[in-house]
C-alpha cells in the first residue's frame, strides 16, 4: 500500500489521538515509550520560531532516527544531571495541511507547563508542532518528522525532557 493511500486514514481525530497519547507519555514520565511514536527513520528537531522562519537548520535538539531518540532517553535516565521536573502539555487542535506521498503534514499548537521538584509551576514553552505523519508498515500512525518550533528564542537550558 502506498504512503499516499495510507495517508487517507490520517484525519483530524487520528492526529488528535496521536498527539494526546504523545503528550500523556511525556507528562507521565513514560519516556522509554516516547520513541515508539516515531518511524524508524524519523526526524525530530526542537528549534525557535526565528530559526524556522529564516529556514535555518540549527536545532536545540536534533535526532534523525528512533535509535537516537532512544539514546536520548537513556542519557536522561543514566547520564544527564538535571533538576527533577515534569511537564504538562496543553495541545490545540491539529490543522491538517498538505497531503504528499511522503506523508500528511499537520500543525498543532502547544503550551508546556513545567513543574519543578519544589512545586513551582511555570510556563516553560509555547509553540507549534510541524509534523509529517504516516501510517507505518504495521498500520500504526507515526511521526515521520516533528519540528518543535518554540515561539520564544529564550529557551531555558533545562530543556532535558522532550517537548
Amino acid at each position: 500500500m502506498s504512503a499516499a493511500l495510507n495517508n487517507a486514514v490520517i484525519d483530524t481525530q487520528a492526529a488528535m489521538q496521536l498527539n494526546a497519547l504523545y503528550a500523556r507519555c511525556i507528562d507521565n514520565d513514560h519516556l522509554e515509550d516516547w520513541p515508539g511514536f516515531f518511524t524508524e527513520d524519523c526526524l525530530y528537531r526542537v528549534t525557535t520560531e526565528d530559526n524556522h522562519r529564516r529556514g535555518l537548520s540549527g536545532a536545540l535538539i536534533y535526532a534523525d532516527s528512533r535509535a537516537m531518540l532512544s539514546d536520548r532517553v537513556l542519557s536522561l535516565r543514566k547520564a544527564n544531571v538535571y533538576e527533577r521536573q515534569r511537564y504538562r502539555h496543553l495541545l490545540g487542535m491539529p490543522a491538517l495541511l498538505e497531503d504528499t506521498p511522503q506523508g500528511r503534514h499537520c500543525e498543532t499548537p502547544f503550551l508546556v507547563v513545567r513543574i519543578m521538584r519544589t512545586g513551582e509551576t511555570t510556563v516553560f514553552a509555547t509553540g507549534r508542532y510541524f509534523d509529517r505523519l504516516i501510517v507505518d508498515t504495521d498500520g500504526q500512525l507515526r511521526i515521520a518528522q516533528r519540528d518543535v518550533v518554540c515561539d520564544s528564542h529564550a529557551i531555558d537550558t533545562l530543556l532535558a525532557i522532550p517537548l
